[in-house]
């Protein structure tokens, strides 16, 4: 089935980057950069003007690669819809949308929606979510991640928002599946230094295959 696909290849991606961007050019740059550092997942935003186009740009420079590119802010049906016809190879959101969710199963692609709370997750997981993006992460911290996993211990969680360099053995040693990475990762791109996200891009992978393999 091409949804388990993908999302094994989210997991095994490790780091989903979070790309925003003022303008398509600076979005397609650092997504560029962090692909280039190792980061495997990029989550390209719908903060970002003419994000479909965008997305349709990279699905297409990297289809051949093990590269996966997803919609980030899809708030409805029809933006997911869109995100899904320009390419995009998962949803992602900052909150639940049932007919969101019911888009991405006829379309075998992996919804990713933001819950905050234990309820919210189960509602998710009941509209076909097998990974729920378990947000803001700064504020709910990793021990929220093993105190959800012990009633549901089934559940794949991806933390974003507050993950880093320093905390990211924390976030899989709670349980997490994956972890979604923004600004700490690739946040000098909205200055043009994309040089930067690509060292980013290098560490958050380092640190991410020494935690996997120890």
């Amino acid at each position: 089935m091409q949804k388990v696909e993908i999302l094994k290849n989210i997991e095994a991606a490790g780091v989903v980057a979070v790309v925003r961007g003022n303008s398509p050019e600076q979005a397609i740059k650092t997504s560029e950069a962090a692909i280039k550092g190792g980061v495997k997942g990029i989550e390209l935003t719908f903060t970002v003007p003419h994000a479909d186009q965008v997305i349709g740009q990279l699905a297409d420079k990297y289809a051949d690669t093990d590269a996966v590119i997803g919609a980030g802010t899809v708030l409805d049906a029809p933006t997911a819809r869109l995100a899904i016809m320009a390419g995009a190879k998962f949803i992602v959101a900052p909150t639940f949308d049932p007919d969101v969710a019911k888009l991405c199963n006829l379309y075998e692609i992996p919804y990713i929606p933001g819950c905050m709370s234990v309820t919210e997750m189960q509602t998710a997981m009941q509209y076909g979510s097998s990974l729920v993006k378990m947000f803001p992460g700064n504020i709910l911290t990793p021990k929220m991640i093993a105190d959800v996993k012990a009633p549901f211990p089934q559940i794949s969680i991806m933390p974003s928002g507050g993950v880093n360099l320093d905390n990211l053995k924390d976030w899989f040693a709670a349980g997490a599946t994956v972890v979604g990475a923004g600004g700490n990762l690739v946040g000098p791109g909205d200055k043009g230094d994309f040089d930067t996200v690509t060292e980013n891009a290098k560490q958050y992978m380092a640190e991410f295959n020494r935690i996997k393999n120890a």
